[in-house]
């Protein structure tokens, strides 16, 4: 993390203190300076400035991502849930984080949000703030040498894994989704669906008739509310907060992948199966999914099998990752779902 001293609008000689590796100014003759919204270093635009005042102004600068050095932001009332948010945001991107902190008690706060913390703070010349700064910049030094491995690719095949099933219980009454695409779903089709982002179990669409229901081969049973669900864009979202129009991503056995648009959410009351597996990060996970006959998902050897016949020791397909979910992007930080 680095540290830059705010020498904006201030005639007073810049501060020696060590913790500074750079000098924001206005002074276009300087290193580093900023003119209107844009950040300059060495008189090459590396970033743009932005206040951020309500979601409209952090959508504005969420455009930037990707497309610049640097971010640098003020906040005027809420910060640490936006800065997560766009740290989040920023995670494999190329794009930087630096933030104006005004007050002593952020500092730490800021420097380590969502665990990763932003790229560089901002602070006045006040000794209270670079003492803080200091400490901070050191403790960040010391937690980088734990840092969790580099974000993984989201290539356009997807690497599907063998999962043992450990344990299937009761998993009581609740708001079951099903999930009517506005396309047709092939055999050994589905969603990747689960209750840990570290796992996603491969659940079949309704494509099978039988002598009691007919087939509905747009249609994939997904379960409760709280499950995760892959997006289109390889993001998650909770199943409750998915929506007509919105992209979903369809996978098959081995790892292809398509885009479904969804057409309707289908919201009932069912008994569910709590169906539990471990994965290969030695991690418990586990899928809650309606008790039916209906409700399929895809095991090893691409055989399509009902939740009510599954056993302890079948294998089942999954995707799985490492890294924890914030607001539906991978982020690099530790963080257990159990």
């Amino acid at each position: 993390m680095q540290v830059w001293c705010d020498s904006r609008n201030i005639e007073q000689p810049q501060h020696s203190a060590k913790v500074f590796d750079k000098f924001l100014t206005n002074d276009i003759t300087k290193s580093l300076y900023q003119q209107g919204d844009l950040i300059f270093e060495n008189r090459i635009n590396i970033g743009v400035y932005g206040t951020i005042t309500d979601i409209n102004s952090q959508n504005m600068v969420r455009e930037k991502i990707g497309l610049i050095e640097w971010l640098v932001l003020e906040f005027t009332d809420w910060k640490m849930i936006p800065i997560e948010n766009l740290i989040s945001e920023c995670e494999g991107t190329g794009t930087k984080l630096a933030v104006k902190v005004n007050q002593v008690d952020d500092i730490q706060g800021i420097a380590f949000a969502l665990e990763k913390g932003v790229d560089a703070i901002i602070i006045s010349q006040e000794p209270s703030m670079i003492e803080a700064a200091e400490i901070a910049k050191s403790q960040r030094l010391e937690s980088k040498k734990n840092e969790p491995a580099t974000m993984e690719g989201f290539s356009d095949n997807l690497k599907l894994e063998h999962c043992i099933i450990s344990e299937i219980n009761n998993g009581g009454i609740g708001e079951r989704f099903c999930i009517d695409l506005t396309t047709m779903l092939g055999y050994g089709e589905g969603l990747l669906i689960g209750s840990s982002a570290s796992s996603l179990a491969l659940v079949h669409g309704e494509v099978l008739a039988s002598e009691f229901v007919p087939s509905r081969p747009f249609r994939v049973n997904a379960g409760p509310p709280h499950s995760y669900i892959m997006m289109a864009d390889g993001k998650t979202k909770y199943i409750a907060e998915l929506e007509s129009g919105q992209e979903i991503l369809i996978v098959t056995a081995n790892g292809d992948k398509r885009i479904g648009n969804i057409g309707r959410l289908k919201i009932e009351k069912r008994p569910f199966l709590a169906i539990y597996w471990e994965n290969n990060y030695d991690r418990v996970c586990s899928i809650f999914l309606q008790q039916a006959e209906t409700v399929r998902v895809v095991c090893a050897n691409g055989e399509v099998k009902s939740v009510t016949e599954l056993s302890k020791g079948d294998s089942i397909l999954c995707h799985e990752s490492i890294h924890t979910r914030h607001i539906g992007n991978k982020v690099n930080i530790t963080s257990r779902e159990i």
